[in-house]
């Protein structure tokens, strides 16, 4: 369901918080959506604008699957069937996104916010890109934090040899771009997912639930109808400094030279919402991990009976993973392990367990580590592998690819087990009812 239809949803169900007290996008916004833990939450009276701040739709798996009229169990293979077999999005003559046209851009108007002291400038960090690759003419949609420069210009992270990136260099150096903010959970869920290259991101959105499409303003490129804004402009040749800003770790990332994007046309619905996430909180962790989840799967499936992934976020939903399998041989443990690794590049410790444990309780995992597994026999070590650029504790040198240290560890229990017990004991079931 679109945004809007979300926070009904949560208003009538009594989950939504409403603050009507006037709040600041300096820092204050931000600590009020942390203390209440990135609860679903509605600011009405921002001091520095005249539109409201939503936050928190998206900070557990139980929201997200709600969001899609889906269950929980529902997920994992609604994102694989996604990625697998997109669904290409119809376009519209009218839509909701362009209800209002704006030429003369003032972003300075928006309530974009100052997070944390550590940051560089305001930013936005909840937003989608597009562009379009110029040679192929293939789209392309993700993330890319932006850091608000004066009224018409953000500064972009822009990560280097991914999708818009490389788009970017086939075009000289300038490229169209239209940035969308305040939209569905299945537009966030695939932009934030890796697609192989010249696969269409909002294809998979509209696999995942319905995604009209409407055709820009003044750029040739394609807007989910119902976001809430549209930015459309260019990415120019000239870089200034961005940064510093939180990362997915909840570490301060470095600053950089970055392109410049011209804001040329903004388009958004009438009395617009603004969506803003927490960086290295919840909702940033369970967009980025989430989508890596379903590509495990695939590669574990290929060698064994996979039953269930997580992307855990005490790992910082990127460089840990629990994988459930059902054990049928003494190496499945093994090889799923080396399956997950190639099924998410960036990973960094995996843990395999079976059917019994349940991946989403830590401390279930960690029993499982300590009662099935043996550093000596089920450990698989690997060193000096490609790694991901934030993890602080790998090499990180200037001018080439991350690169760390792996592990992974076989939790799963013999099939043999010659006597040995290593299944839990449980009581018997009882309704305190009839007691207290």
């Amino acid at each position: 369901m679109t945004l809007r239809g979300f926070i009904e949803e949560l208003q009538k169900s009594g989950e939504l918080t409403k603050i009507t007290k006037p709040v600041s996008t300096e820092y204050e916004i931000a600590g009020i959506i942390a203390a209440l833990s990135e609860k679903p939450v509605y600011f009405e009276n921002v001091k520095e604008s005249s539109i409201p701040v939503v936050a928190g739709l998206v900070s557990s798996k139980e929201l997200i699957c709600r969001s899609m009229g889906i269950t929980k169990e529902q997920l994992l293979p609604k994102l694989l069937s996604a990625i697998e077999q997109p669904i290409a999005p119809r376009m519209v003559e009218k839509a909701a996104c362009q209800e209002v046209v704006e030429s003369d851009v003032d972003l300075t108007k928006l309530p974009i916010m100052h997070y944390t002291d550590k940051d560089g400038g305001k930013y936005i960090a909840s937003a989608v890109s597009i562009i379009k690759d110029p040679q192929t003419g293939a789209r392309n949609m993700c993330f890319h934090r932006l850091m608000l420069k004066d009224k018409n210009h953000f500064v972009a992270r822009i990560v280097e040899h991914r999708g818009t990136d490389t788009a970017l260099t086939k075009a000289g150096g300038e490229l169209e771009i239209a940035i969308c903010l305040g939209n569905s959970t299945a537009v966030l869920l695939a932009a934030a997912t890796t697609l192989p290259m010249g696969a269409d991101e909002l294809s998979m959105a509209n696999a995942l639930e319905k995604t009209d499409l409407m055709k820009c303003k003044t750029v040739n490129l394609e807007v989910p109808a119902d976001t809430e804004f549209v930015f459309e402009g260019k990415i120019t040749n000239e870089k200034v400094a961005e940064g510093p800003f939180l990362d997915l770790t909840g570490i301060v990332d470095r600053t950089r030279q970055q392109p410049i994007i011209e804001v040329k046309c903004v388009t958004h619905r009438k009395n617009p919402i603004y969506q803003t996430i927490l960086a290295g909180r919840n909702e940033h962790k369970f967009l980025m991990g989430m989508p890596k989840e379903p590509t495990i799967y695939k590669e574990v499936s290929k060698v064994c009976q996979c039953k269930d992934v997580y992307i855990t976020p005490g790992g910082c939903s990127w460089l840990h993973a629990v994988v459930q399998i059902k054990k049928q041989t003494p190496e499945d443990g093994k090889n799923a392990i080396a399956a997950a690794f190639k099924g998410h590049g960036s990973l960094k410790h995996c843990v395999v367990v079976d059917e019994d444990i349940n991946i989403y309780d830590p401390h279930d995992v960690e029993w499982a580590i300590a009662t099935r597994f043996q550093a000596d026999k089920n450990s698989i070590i690997l060193s000096n592998q490609p790694g991901s650029s934030l993890d602080p504790s790998g090499d990180l040198s200037e001018g080439k690819k991350a690169t760390t240290a792996k592990a992974g560890l076989d939790a799963t229990a013999p099939l043999v087990t010659t006597g040995k017990g290593f299944s839990k004991v449980d009581y018997i079931k009882v309704d305190l009812n009839k007691y207290l």
